[in-house]
This record gives structure tokens, sequence and C-alpha cells, in this order.
């Protein structure tokens, strides 16, 4: 729907270097936060086999896709449109003494083969994609049959006290806090329902999908069925 793909691109900010990006790797990667980013990393890929090849799309400072790589039983690729984040992650990975193969690229026209990866997981990051219908191709193109991809994100139905109570959880300092609060506060406009993320994903290569929602957020999965899916996406 192009449409859609027009309206979200003149809402887009730009990306976040430089100093952005580094207060934004500070602010996430609080002792609390990285804890909560290793046990996500297991429960994530639990059914994961091992040796499998795990892509993190839009990985930000990388933390889930070092405490993916910390299990050592993965191969894990991280993805993000900026240099800044991917140069720190790369930092942080290898002083945690950890294997990711962090590169720069845009989630609508990712640098992989077709088939190329088991599991997919995108954090965070998907309401501010410029060309989301575009992005879900990419996904599934990029995903071997039988694949799995997870799309974990704020949803625009989240309500004030729930951001409050998510911030809180965060063990931030008083100034880190509330400018993080107006970050969420600002960026649930940018969001997606859970019915705009079905309808978006009936248009996708995907067609259907699992939605769950907790607190502030959203889970999407989504299954790549078979190598011969009616690609329709553009």
């Amino acid at each position: 729907m192009q449409t859609m793909e027009t309206r979200r691109w003149r809402l887009k900010g730009p990306e976040m270097e430089g100093p952005i990006a580094r207060w934004y790797a500070r602010v996430r990667g609080s002792k609390s936060q990285i804890e909560d980013y290793r046990n996500q990393a297991v429960q994530l890929t639990a059914g994961v086999p091992d040796g499998a090849r795990v892509l993190e799309v839009a990985s930000g400072p990388g933390y889930l896709s070092i405490e993916m790589a910390r299990l050592r039983r993965l191969d894990v690729t991280a993805l993000d449109i900026s240099h800044t984040f991917v140069e720190i992650g790369s930092n942080s990975a290898r002083r945690e003494g950890v294997s990711v193969d962090f590169q720069q690229g845009d989630a609508a026209k990712m640098p992989f083969a077709a088939d190329s990866f088991d599991f997919i997981v995108c954090q965070a990051a998907f309401k501010n994609f410029t060309l989301p219908r575009t992005a879900l191709g990419e996904i599934h193109r990029v995903l071997r049959s039988g694949g799995t991809a997870v799309i974990q994100d704020m949803s625009h139905d989240a309500t004030h006290v729930a951001i409050e109570e998510e911030v809180k959880g965060m063990d931030l300092g008083r100034l880190s806090a509330f400018m993080t609060k107006a970050t969420l506060e600002r960026l649930r406009n940018r969001a997606y329902s859970p019915l705009q993320f079905e309808l978006l994903v009936a248009e996708s290569p995907f067609q259907t999908c699992e939605i769950t929602t907790a607190g502030i957020g959203l889970e999407v999965r989504l299954t790549k069925q078979g190598a011969n899916d009616d690609d329709h996406d553009s």
C-alpha cells in the first residue's frame, strides 16, 4: 500500500547517529536492561536449533544480538541502518568476547541472499520503518522456509500508565527517565495497533500472523510457509 508507506516517510525523523545514538546506547545499556536482554535471548531462541543462523533486524546498539551470541550455539548477524550503532555493537561484541556479524544496511533492502536465516527478530524498531510493507517482504525473502520471524514493538494502544510503569522498570536516572518517557509517548503515535499490524501482514507475503500484547508492547509471530508462497509484495 504505497499511500501508507509514503505517509510514514513524511513522519520519519532522522536516523540515530552520533551523540543521539550514543545517548540511546547508554540509556538502553543499564545493568537491569542488559539482564532483560539476556532473559529475552534465552526465551526468544528456546525453540531455535543449535547452529541456526539468526538475524536481528534494526539491532540498535546490539545488546540483544550480543546476548544471543553469548549462548554459544547460534550464528548471529545484526543489521542496522545507523553507522554509529554498527560501530557501537561491533565494539561491544569484541569487548564481551562474542561473535556477532554487525552489518550496516536498510531493512527495506537487506544485503543478504534469499533463504539465509532460520530465525529473525526485530525489537522496538518496526514502527520507525519508512517502508514497512517492503521491510516485511524483505524479512520473508531472507527467511528460510519453515523459519520464524518475531517482531516486538510498542503498541499504539499503550496507555500513559503502562508507559510510566515501563520506564520505572528501566533503572534510569531522573533526567533519562523523563526523556525516555517523553520519547515513548511520542513514539506511541507512530506505533501500530494489533489490528493495523494484522492488515499490514495480510498484504505481505506472510499473509497471516499471531499477535499477543503485554504492557506497552505487542509481539507479532510470522512463519514462512514454503518456497512457493506467492510473494506479491513490491
